[in-house]
């Protein structure tokens, strides 16, 4: 029995081609041995199928239209890209074209303040919000047998990060949206593995760079060095 050949692995960002020359930018432009444009036609055909779906037409539409919204001056020719909405207006924005009306709000205690902005903003533009903070319910540690030495604050009977718990509770309100504010690595994925509504991020956490993690990457060749010395130097 003849063995199906293997597909090379999905490597987009290893693609060698500029956006204009991509193919699946451009009916003519180029591909790689890794572009899934070329190697994964049946798994695209299938999925593509998914829109077939009035509600998942719908959500995708809106979000097209979103996307075109965020920039200015689209009917100049040539055109040069304008970008215009921030972040939070465009979610808001985004929330309204799908009438949208209970966000719910899953953030970090550690961004309690920004929170409460983003919380207010919302409320202001006359969305009901339901927010729920990383540390509710105040769970122990010990649930999921972390040692002393493992804790942030040795010592003490730490409360955990709970985004299941977050999660399970904006489903019991039935929020149509939810927007993530700071969770750490890990715990987004657990919320997002929990919650029933579909959920955004307004902004994600890194404690070095003011929650800017495109900082390091920009700066991967000079202040962020580090990140790839030690495979510059061959170590294991």
């Amino acid at each position: 029995m003849t063995e199906k050949k293997a597909k090379p692995a999905a490597s987009c960002a290893s693609c060698p081609n500029n956006s204009k020359n991509m193919i699946c930018m451009n009916e003519s432009g180029s591909s790689h041995r890794g572009c899934p444009t070329v190697s994964r036609k049946q798994l695209l055909e299938r999925t593509n199928k998914i829109y077939d779906d009035p509600g998942t037409l719908d959500f995708a539409k809106q979000a097209s239209l979103q996307e075109a919204s965020c920039y200015e001056n689209r009917h100049e020719r040539p055109y040069v890209m304008q970008p215009t909405k921030t972040r939070i207006l465009e979610i808001m924005e985004f929330a309204e074209k799908m009438k949208f009306k209970r966000l719910g709000l899953a953030f970090c205690v550690g961004l309690k303040k920004e929170a409460e902005i983003v919380n207010s903003i919302l409320e202001t533009r006359g969305f009901k919000v339901v927010s729920v903070c990383c540390k509710a319910g105040r769970t122990s540690k010990d649930r999921i047998k972390i040692e002393d030495k493992d804790k942030i604050f040795q010592g003490t009977d730490e409360s955990m990060c709970n985004p299941i718990f977050q999660a399970r509770l904006l489903n019991e309100e039935a929020t149509d949206f939810n927007i993530l504010l700071g969770l750490c690595v890990g715990h987004d994925s657990l919320f997002f593995r929990h919650s029933d509504a579909y959920t955004t991020v307004l902004a994600v956490k890194d404690r070095v760079t003011g929650h800017n993690p495109l900082a390091a990457v920009y700066l991967n060749e000079s202040y962020y060095r580090k990140l790839t010395a030690k495979a510059e130097r061959g170590d294991d």
